[in-house]
């Protein structure tokens, strides 16, 4: 879509919003769909990326492609919806996570033991948090993370490295 139809869009324009979402969406549903595997999750970026769409509107940059806004939309929904995920499959699951114990003291304790660990992890830098949940809780390969989140695996890799090494600092101390 050329600038001018950009603006059409803007002004509210439902055919441009059509004509927009009939050249686009296979392209982002492919594009989701090989970053996450999964066509559940692909569908509903699409779907989510247009109502975005939408309701920005009026915040698109008619001097950048249409296309590029909406694929950077996208990649944000995406991240959004394994957050979402993320938080579902650890509350869902949460009572599978604690080892089987017979006394409730040590249930007790597992759980409290678990609560210092989501808490360090949510004091880690934003990035750090986000890359440590989509590896070790979404089960993300490295060369995965680092394309959902344009950065080196290198980078992926040392913020590995740092959040385990705080983890086992912290919990050494919790323990002892």
């Amino acid at each position: 879509m050329d600038n001018n139809s950009i603006n059409i869009l803007k002004e509210g324009d439902i055919t441009a919003f059509n004509t927009a979402y009939r050249l686009y969406h296979k392209q982002i549903y492919s594009f989701i769909l090989h970053k996450t595997q999964s066509e559940f999750i692909a569908s509903e970026v699409v779907q989510l990326t247009f109502i975005r769409l939408w309701e920005k509107k009026n915040k698109l940059n008619d001097e950048v492609e249409l296309q590029l806004q909406l694929f950077g939309m996208a990649r944000q929904v995406m991240i959004d919806e394994l957050r979402k995920e993320a938080t579902r499959y650890k509350y869902n699951n949460q009572f599978n996570q604690y080892p089987y114990t017979d006394s409730l003291m040590k249930m007790i304790e597992s759980k409290d033991l678990l609560k210092h660990f989501e808490r360090e992890v949510e004091a880690m830098p934003t990035m750090r948090k986000m890359v440590f949940n989509l590896s070790r809780k979404n089960g993300f390969s490295y060369n995965e993370i680092s394309e959902m989140l344009g950065i080196s695996p290198k980078t992926v890799e040392s913020h590995i490295s740092k959040a385990l090494t705080t983890l086992k600092q912290y919990m050494l101390t919790v323990l002892l």
